[in-house]
């Protein structure tokens, strides 16, 4: 029973939590967050205040969620873990170990941040999290030394900080910070970063920040890479609003099972191989028993993307209507993210596997013989037995992550009256019908935001 119990997802055990936030009830996928056992887990602590943090805005609480967000913060700061969070990974498993995060779910601390700052008109608090997203991409950039294949910046942050820094006026900032999200999009292949295409209206901004700083050399340079003459437009009366769709939730981690044989190599080093292209480099240190390792259970985290209900989406403000572009797409993230790693992380879950066989073999073997050391010899087989049974058990991948992030998130910038706006949000669901949601905005000559999460 505790193993079968052992077995269930992260999801699993806190499925309902996650289908009070797809229903929007908010106020009670609080409550149910603060008396889950799992997550009040200190190896937890991070995800409970991810999760608080976010439903916490989903419920219009904003001082509230950014208390949740900035323990967070502090707790990735300090660090999550220490040599004995390592060593009960390795001798358990990494489900024991303290949930680090991912690296795209810490730039989402950025946004939801940001955007609580504004809601609650604490601009420069805005702003010292729009610089902040410049310390995170240079932390995330000094990880890899192969950036080109790794996920090294966030363009969507890069988006979001010149938004926040052209709201407060520094066209500057704003100009350097968009310039840096379209040179990522314009490093990729096909201007495709993680699942997104450069967004039309970044390309916009950039142009429009050139041309307000007079930066004369830099319009004209992205002029010509972007294949777009700026045209000056008249700033609308009422200013503008920045709006947020976030559609669908985050995929889902469940456990998946490998197979491997360790080997030696052509060079004599030792390999695991799962009899097929994998092949991985054994990472432990001194000598191990072939004879004891003749096959190996592995497992490791997969994602599962859930479907989302809607599909498209359209706004309007009854003269004109803009597509929403996706801007941030985290399905695609997480998926990658994860593959991207798998070598390492295998090669250290496999390493474990190993050491736990090496040591099951050699007692088993201690336990050969008769006469009268019968008893400890029966001792040593049970213990053999014992390693076996528990290396069985204990194996077990980390399911693990931020569950109630959009799956996608879409933008536009669409103007303002002066006064009371009416915005229309037409939705197109998966099944060929048309919704369409109405949002009230006063317009105050400002650039002002707005997030709408449609989390089915």
């Amino acid at each position: 029973m505790p193993f079968l119990f052992g077995c269930a997802s992260y999801n699993d055990k806190i499925s309902v939590y996650y289908k009070q936030i797809r229903a929007g009830s908010y106020a009670e996928a609080g409550k149910e967050l603060d008396k889950n056992v799992l997550l009040q887990k200190p190896r937890n602590k991070l995800l409970f205040l991810l999760e608080r943090g976010k439903v916490s805005h989903l419920n219009g609480e904003f001082e509230a969620s950014n208390n949740y967000f900035n323990e967070a913060d502090q707790l990735l700061e300090n660090g999550t873990a220490g040599v004995g969070d390592a060593l009960i990974g390795t001798l358990v498993n990494p489900m024991t170990q303290t949930y680090k995060g991912e690296d795209f779910e810490k730039f989402m601390i950025h946004y939801y941040k940001a955007l609580n700052y504004l809601y609650l008109n604490k601009t420069e608090d805005a702003i010292v999290e729009a610089r902040r997203i410049s310390l995170q991409s240079q932390e995330q950039d000094e990880k890899f030394s192969n950036k080109e294949k790794r996920y090294s910046k966030d363009a969507f942050s890069l988006t979001l900080q010149g938004l926040i820094y052209e709201s407060a006026n520094d066209v500057n900032n704003a100009f350097i910070a968009y310039r840096n999200a379209a040179e990522v999009y314009l490093s990729a292949k096909d201007s495709t970063w993680y699942g997104t295409k450069m967004p039309k209206a970044l390309g916009q901004d950039l142009l429009k920040m050139a041309y307000v700083n007079d930066f004369k050399t830099e319009l004209s340079h992205f002029e010509k890479l972007l294949n777009i003459k700026y045209q000056p437009q008249a700033q609308s009366a009422g200013g503008e609003v920045i709006f947020f769709w976030e559609n669908g939730v985050a995929p889902i981690k469940k456990q998946e099972e490998f197979f491997f044989s360790l080997i030696k190599g052509s060079n004599g080093n030792l390999v695991f191989t799962n009899g097929g292209n994998i092949f991985i480099p054994y990472q432990g240190t001194g000598d191990i028993n072939l004879s004891g390792v003749s096959s190996l259970r592995a497992t490791y985290p997969k994602y599962l993307a859930q479907p989302a209900y809607y599909v498209a989406a359209t706004i309007g403000n009854g003269q004109i209507n803009l597509d929403l572009e996706k801007t941030e797409d985290i399905n695609y993230l997480a998926f990658k993210t994860l593959d991207q790693r798998f070598m390492k992380e295998m090669g250290k879950t496999l390493t474990r596997i190993a050491v736990k066989k090496s040591a099951e073999y050699v007692l088993k073997e201690s336990a050969k013989g008769t006469g009268e050391k019968g008893k400890d010899n029966r001792l040593l087989e049970g213990l053999g037995f014992g390693m076996q049974l528990y290396s069985l058990l204990s194996e077990k991948a980390d399911t693990r992550n931020w569950q109630s992030l959009p799956a996608h998130i879409s933008y536009a910038r669409i103007p303002l009256k002066t006064g009371i706006n009416t915005i229309t949000l037409n939705l197109k669901n998966n099944v060929g019908g048309d919704e369409t949601k109405t949002i009230t905005i006063t317009g105050n000559g400002k650039l002002q935001f707005y997030n709408y999460s449609t989390l089915r």
